[in-house]
């Protein structure tokens, strides 16, 4: 008998198809939101390349496949950060970016909590700018 898959935020919050419907309301309100058009503006008009690696970025974070390693190598967010300008103001955008998708989510209150604390930390470790 298989035990039961582990109980990670992948698995807990539905696992790839609940993974790409975060990253796509992510970038669904990167794309409207006026108070997101300067960190918009650091992507390429075209989304689906940024779509594809934060979806395979993610789907490991949260204990799901690595993809991300896989096909790109381990991800060093901040080396890989680093060329564009990071301050308080960019960060802000990408956490108000992701509060709204998870929002957006029917995601269990306490995961919630605990997927915003970590994007808070990890958004916080991109800032390379004042």
């Amino acid at each position: 008998m298989n035990p039961p898959p582990a109980a990670t935020p992948y698995v807990l919050l539905g696992g790839a198809t609940a993974v790409r419907e975060l990253v796509e309301r992510f970038y669904g309100h990167m794309d409207r939101l006026p108070e997101a058009q300067g960190i918009r503006a650091m992507h390429a008009p075209d989304l689906a390349g940024a779509k594809n690696k934060l979806f395979k970025f993610l789907s490991g974070w949260f204990g799901g496949p690595d993809l991300f390693m896989e096909e790109f190598g381990h991800p060093r967010l901040r080396m890989r950060h680093f060329p564009f300008a990071i301050g308080p103001a960019e960060r802000d955008q990408w956490v108000l970016c992701m509060v709204r998708a998870l929002d957006d989510m029917a995601i269990e209150a306490g995961l919630r909590e605990a997927l915003l604390a970590a994007f808070a930390r990890t958004a916080d470790h991109m800032i390379n700018r004042e």
